[in-house]
């Protein structure tokens, strides 16, 4: 029964699509799970950037190395300023590499094409594999929280590659 609103252009328009470009709803594997779950990580990382990081943590001042009267006259003012900024743009980039990473995991590491494990394995190893590394070489006091997201994108990949598809897509 059509609507009072119906003009009959719905029905006019309306093609169904041939069974070949009917996309098949893939059920969830445990690789694509734990991808969501790092690119979660990774977005809840970047807000923390965005808008709860303080320009200065007591690691930064301890890494400079510089007498704390000499930095708070000094350095401080202007560097704060600076880094405010930086993290800014680093919880954006951040935050969009989860959301690439969630949307990644939701369609083609879960249709479990080569493809996207090869981009995963690009994109996770210059984002937050590198972050970790680079979080040790600093002996951040976040290293090892840096170290169980990186972890996390890790197993997602080797889940991946252990998993037996129905059929494997490039």
């Amino acid at each position: 029964m059509a609507s009072q609103h119906d003009d009959g252009l719905s029905r006019r328009f309306w093609v169904e699509k041939p069974p070949s470009m009917v996309r098949e709803r893939k059920s969830w594997t445990p690789s694509s799970i734990v991808l969501a779950m790092s690119g979660v990580t990774l977005m809840g990382t970047g807000l923390y950037f965005l808008f709860l990081r303080p320009p200065l943590l007591p690691e930064d001042i301890r890494y400079m190395a510089v007498p704390a009267a000499q930095f708070d006259a000094l350095l401080r003012p202007k560097l704060e300023l600076w880094l405010t900024h930086v993290f800014r743009v680093m919880g954006g980039y951040v935050f969009a590499t989860g959301v690439l990473m969630l949307t990644l995991a939701v369609t083609a590491f879960r249709d479990h094409q080569n493809g996207a494990a090869i981009g995963c394995l690009i994109g996770g190893a210059a984002s937050i594999g590198w972050m970790a590394v680079v979080n040790f070489m600093i002996d951040s006091d976040f290293k090892w929280v840096l170290l169980a997201m990186a972890l996390l994108w890790a197993a997602s990949l080797a889940l991946f590659w252990t998993e037996k598809p129905k059929h494997v897509r490039l």
